[in-house]
């Protein structure tokens, strides 16, 4: 980045910012995550959610079904300063495969 950037013109505080967010990088795999320990403890995390909020429950899947996938998101979280609050890993199913009367019934939408 430093042959497109200057950072010459910015404030301490500023270049310190740029500087650990570009620092940081965020994986795209599973297997790029769990070498890592702070990215094992969020997914911990997560799971720990799953069960404590009680959200899903593991079951057998009925013969000729197949499971929707899902994908695991990592992002890194910063306080204001720059510095890492905490690493974040979340589960996210694929809904756009589900086919309504197969995969589900009826949508929720909770309106405030």
């Amino acid at each position: 980045m430093n042959y497109v950037l200057s950072y010459k013109k910015l404030s301490p505080s500023y270049k310190f910012v740029v500087m650990s967010l570009s620092s940081h990088v965020e994986p795209n795999t599973y297997s790029e995550t769990v070498k890592l320990d702070c990215w094992r403890k969020a997914i911990q995390c997560e799971v720990s959610a799953f069960e404590s909020n009680q959200t899903c429950d593991t079951t057998l899947l009925p013969k000729n079904k197949t499971p929707i996938g899902c994908k695991c998101v990592f992002k890194i979280k910063y306080k204001a300063d720059g510095t890492v609050e905490r690493y974040k890993a979340r589960l996210v199913v694929k809904g756009y495969t589900q086919t309504e009367d197969i995969n589900y019934l009826e949508t929720f939408s909770p309106v405030t």
